[in-house]
């Protein structure tokens, strides 16, 4: 990569890797470090393979992952590999040019390190989304055991959220909603408590979803409730919303033992 003056700024995660694997072991050893950090499990761990060519017409050697499947160039990997594989790469490529910078400098390597990333979640499975921002934190710290770490992240995923919890210090952290009130966005920071599972996130002003269904089953809930209150609906009413219940909601959904006293009230056959 190229600045304006024409300086190169970073070589870039392609040769930089490749480069790090054959002639800088200690580079190498850091990113395969932070890359085993990062894996979605033990099963599927990032680690790298030896470096290959993928085809006649591209002159470059091209890293590898070591999948339990056979080795995968990493410019054939999915989307959520290349994404978490880039972001470990920038991580030490930045924390080694800054140690870089330091010695030609002659001043300390730094002890604060803010890391900035949107849509933490973006193209990762939700086993994935559980782990990916408790394992940027201990990416950060293994850079420098005794780092000072801020993480802005901006995520849309309740898993986020949840696996944030065992972790999430009061004291400390924070966590912000952005709403557009009008044609404007607002900016409000929210009351952080546990709550317990992705679903209940969902149905937090986090979200602002009241159900944590399909939108139809959202409104024949919502119709169901109004029932509940409602003695004087017809029968025929009740069992257009039963019958809408029954199709779209599961035998062991928890909202049916709310119902079925209503249902057979109505005369309705549970």
């Amino acid at each position: 990569m190229e600045d304006s003056d024409g300086r190169v700024l970073c070589n870039g995660l392609i040769r930089d890797w490749v480069y790090w694997q054959l002639r800088h072991a200690d580079s190498f050893t850091r990113l395969c470090e932070v890359l085993e950090i990062l894996s979605p499990d033990a099963q599927e761990p990032l680690k790298p393979g030896e470096p290959t060519r993928v085809g006649l017409d591209d002159a470059r050697d091209i890293p590898t992952l070591a999948m339990p499947y056979g080795l995968v160039p990493l410019t054939q990997a999915s989307a959520g590999v290349r994404r978490v594989v880039s972001l470990g790469y920038l991580l030490v490529w930045a924390w080694e040019e800054h140690l870089r910078a330091t010695k030609v400098l002659g001043e300390a390597p730094t002890d604060h390190i803010v890391l900035l990333i949107d849509e933490v979640e973006a193209h990762l499975h939700p086993r994935w989304q559980r782990l990916i921002l408790p394992a940027l934190l201990k990416v950060v710290q293994s850079l420098r055991p005794d780092v000072k770490v801020q993480i802005i992240a901006v995520t849309h995923s309740p898993l986020v959220l949840a696996s944030m919890e065992p972790l999430f210090n009061t004291d400390e952290d924070a966590l912000f909603m952005f709403d557009l009130v009008g044609s404007e966005v607002k900016v409000s920071k929210a009351d952080w408590r546990p709550r317990g599972d992705a679903n209940a996130w969902l149905t937090s002003e986090v979200f602002d979803l009241k159900e944590p269904r399909s939108v139809e089953a959202e409104r024949a809930i919502t119709e169901a409730r109004a029932a509940l209150k409602n003695p004087q609906l017809p029968i025929e009413e009740v069992k257009r919303i039963h019958n809408d219940l029954y199709r779209l909601l599961k035998d062991t959904d928890p909202f049916w033992p709310r119902w079925l006293a209503r249902a057979e009230a109505a005369g309705i056959d549970p």
